[in-house]
């Protein structure tokens, strides 16, 4: 009964949906054509008998809507009759703006590509880029005459330094005496030794004109040169600039990818680990207090060479011809007429065996370190107790280090030798 009475409204309900509708489609007007919508595929809408026919096959979920057959307007025109107006035609640029981002050679200029600039980046992208369109050179001669001009340009430093670095070399063994005794005076724990003997040292490389600091000058003036060369390149072959891609030379022509033969990356290794060998730019490392510095050097060309395979040919085309011309300017340098013209010190040999300090392996130069950084570190703590036992003292209450009182007054003479009689 439930089932018979729930079907009978729900045939009624869509009844009066159905007639709803055909009443607004009949309001519309005679310019619009609409039709129900109903589960089964008639197109036309049902009245009378066969729409209570059609209302018995409805399945009580099929939806009644309306649909509107053509799309025309209330004057009857259809939509397709109205033709919308043609887009305007998009202005063509001035020629002054196409002329003013081309340079003299025909490519764009840097300043169109977003490079270039006021920074130290941007001064080396606007230098090239000025060699480039002026002189008409291929990126790789480009680079390399950058390169060298660069190096020209801190010359004179490595002049400096070559020349402190020969004042030490000669001096050695008087500088290795005063060490290990200042040395030997901070194991013993004696601070006045040990600052007695680092003013004598500080003296005596006053009056010899000697400046260890002077050994890294080439090394911190050359750093941000060779960053920005560095990022410079790495934009330029990023963004990319279209001539790079045939700017290079031999094997390597596209200098905005890197090097397939990975012959580029073994060059710059090699030339970096050959230029540590014969004696970097600023200083000789044979000293005993360099040894470390120089293994650490040893070590960075085989660091470095698996980030290199992945940089873009430009970048490892300059730092070539960087470590060519530290290899030619080392052996330059090694002229003795050369070295007279620069008024550098010949450089004096050494016996090992007659030196203060002992030439040492790797492992004992790595375990003195570690020996003599551990007492300094003890000396340091021993320092600051002291510093604490030294306030607490002044601060705090007295310390009893006495038998008896001696603000308390003390019995007389005669009272003693009474009690003695």
């Amino acid at each position: 009964m439930l089932f018979l009475a729930g079907k009978v409204l729900t045939r009624n309900a869509i009844c009066g949906r159905n007639a709803l509708i055909q009443e607004l489609a009949t309001a519309a007007g005679a310019s619009r054509s609409y039709h129900i919508a109903c589960g089964n595929r008639n197109d036309r809408p049902a009245t009378g008998n066969a729409l209570k026919l059609q209302n018995k096959f409805i399945s009580p979920i099929t939806a009644t809507v309306l649909v509107r057959n053509i799309s025309t307007d209330e004057a009857g025109r259809s939509a397709l009759d109205t033709i919308p107006e043609p887009p305007p035609i998009p202005a063509a640029p001035e020629i002054s703006d196409i002329v003013s981002n081309l340079a003299a050679n025909g490519e764009p200029t840097f300043a169109s590509l977003g490079l270039g600039g006021w920074s130290p980046v941007g001064i080396v992208q606007n230098c090239m880029e000025f060699l480039h369109v002026t002189c008409d050179l291929p990126w790789w001669g480009v680079i390399a005459i950058g390169t060298v001009c660069v190096r020209l340009v801190l010359f004179p430093l490595v002049i400096a330094s070559q020349r402190n670095a020969a004042k030490m070399n000669n001096h050695m063994p008087q500088m290795q005496v005063l060490q290990m005794k200042m040395t030997e005076a901070r194991q013993a724990g004696n601070s006045i030794d040990s600052a007695r003997y680092a003013q004598e040292m500080v003296a005596f490389m006053k009056e010899k004109d000697l400046n260890p600091l002077k050994n890294m000058l080439v090394p911190l003036a050359q750093a941000p040169i060779f960053i920005s060369f560095f990022m410079g390149l790495r934009q330029m072959a990023n963004t990319p600039v279209e001539s790079m891609r045939e700017g290079g030379l031999f094997w390597f022509t596209d200098l905005t990818v890197c090097d397939q033969f990975y012959a580029l990356p073994v060059i710059t290794s090699i030339t970096m680990f050959l230029t540590i060998e014969l004696g970097t730019d600023s200083a000789r490392m044979s000293a005993q207090n360099m040894q470390m510095v120089r293994y650490i050097l040893r070590a960075m060309p085989l660091f470095i060479f698996p980030f290199t395979i992945n940089f873009p040919g430009a970048i490892l085309c300059y730092w070539a011809c960087s470590n060519f011309f530290s290899l030619l300017q080392v052996g330059f340098l090694r002229i003795p007429k050369v070295r007279d013209y620069f008024k550098i010190d010949r450089l004096v040999t050494h016996n090992p065996e007659a030196l203060p300090m002992k030439k040492k392996k790797f492992t004992e130069g790595m375990k003195d370190s570690w020996t003599n950084m551990k007492i300094t570190r003890e000396l340091e703590e021993r320092a600051r107790i002291d510093e604490i036992t030294f306030q607490k003292a002044g601060k705090g209450p007295l310390v009893k280090t006495y038998k008896y009182d001696p603000t308390a007054p003390r019995p007389s003479s005669n009272t003693i030798s009474a009690k003695k009689r």
